[in-house]
């Protein structure tokens, strides 16, 4: 018999969080998150989401054993401003019974029906900087610290339940050249860029020197990305939340900024150093020896995650990205850096996807959004 539970104090959160640790066991692949930083996700004291958005986790027994999750959501300004009446699911991992996924999202779509909306769309999280896509493809593939990680038989379990595909997105690996061997034409097409639009890059040395951009970063995010369909826009209290949960990560070597000739920002890259090795050695654990290894993937690794980029629509055009690429190239070189792996990328963002292909560069993961109209 499968029960799903709702969850509603602290040790059905641990047991929410907890379950994929004991699904993807022994998996080479899944990165497990760090176990604060998911309770703290679900906590509504310290998540500003929800002053937008509401949300309830539900657990699935059977026999009286955990054998799957997932959360239902709403994001009211999400609905405000693009006048879709649209719930969300995500957090959804399950043991391979297609029962068990089908009770799962019964209660995700009550939960929809009672606040009225129309359509389900997941796996995603509250808003756009949160983990948004299904695994479809690269299940051999460690996942970053800013996906997920599934299982093949759960895109199956979807599709038999009436899903159907709405957004895809790709991955790609990309070997970073010697300084010697890199594309000339990227070299010199990013030196014509800068000069004939007096454009400066900005290199950091360290975290305090970039504090100052931050917030324009995320100002310039939301105007990048705002012709989306999907996008919603970034609240300051979201922006200072997650500036709060992913300073301890980033390496000032491996963001780069680019200003007009006036210093308004234009354009930036972030970068980070991969963490997913070290996250699999720390499984989920914060302690000394969590830092430590942290510390270490941060300041000795070879390998980095790209994971946001914004581009001023007014330079989305003219080659604004060989530059800071260029730029990234030469610290990459100095770091000894040989491969880096993009974030998901929407599958109709052909302009990135072409320049990667100045690069010996593979897709090697995709993943997607599914969805269902609420009868």
């Amino acid at each position: 018999m499968i029960e799903i539970v709702k969850v509603e104090n602290k040790e059905q959160e641990k047991e929410f969080v907890m379950f994929p640790f004991a699904l993807y066991k022994g998996c080479d692949y899944w990165v497990p998150p760090i176990i604060s930083e998911e309770l703290e996700s679900m906590d509504k004291e310290k998540n500003p989401v929800f002053e937008n958005a509401e949300a309830e986790f539900y657990i699935a027994k059977k026999d009286g054993v955990t054998v799957g999750r997932i959360a239902a959501m709403v994001n009211w300004v999400e609905i405000e401003e693009q006048k879709k009446n649209k719930l969300r699911f995500g957090w959804y991992d399950t043991i391979d019974d297609l029962e068990v996924s089908k009770k799962l999202l019964e209660s995700v779509i009550e939960f929809g029906k009672k606040r009225k909306l129309e359509f389900v769309d997941g796996p995603v999280g509250f808003s756009n900087m949160d983990k948004a896509g299904l695994l479809i493809e690269g299940y051999e593939e460690l996942n970053t610290m800013i996906t997920w990680y599934h299982y093949p038989y759960q895109k199956e379990h979807l599709k038999k339940l009436g899903f159907s595909k709405l957004a895809e997105w790709v991955e790609y690996k990309i070997k970073i050249f010697s300084a010697e061997d890199a594309p000339e034409k990227v070299k010199k097409f990013s030196k014509i860029i800068q000069q004939r639009y007096e454009l400066k890059v900005l290199n950091f040395k360290s975290r305090k020197e970039i504090v100052p951009y931050v917030d324009k970063m995320f100002e310039l995010l939301n105007v990048t990305y705002s012709n989306l369909q999907t996008y919603v826009t970034i609240k300051q209290y979201q922006i200072d939340f997650y500036k709060e949960k992913f300073i301890k990560y980033i390496h000032p070597d491996f963001i780069k900024c680019c200003l007009d000739k006036d210093d308004n920002l234009i354009a930036f890259l972030i970068t980070m150093p991969s963490f997913s090795r070290a996250l699999k050695k720390i499984n989920g654990k914060m302690g000394l020896m969590g830092y430590l290894r942290l510390f270490k993937a941060q300041h000795f690794n070879d390998r980095v995650s790209l994971y946001l980029i914004g581009v001023d629509p007014k330079y989305q055009s003219k080659g604004v990205t060989a530059v800071i690429f260029n730029e990234l190239q030469n610290t990459f070189n100095k770091r000894g850096i040989v491969e880096v792996e993009t974030n998901p990328e929407l599958v109709e963002n052909k302009a990135i996807q072409a320049f990667w292909k100045n690069y010996q560069s593979t897709l090697h993961k995709r993943r997607a959004t599914f969805t269902k109209k609420l009868k």
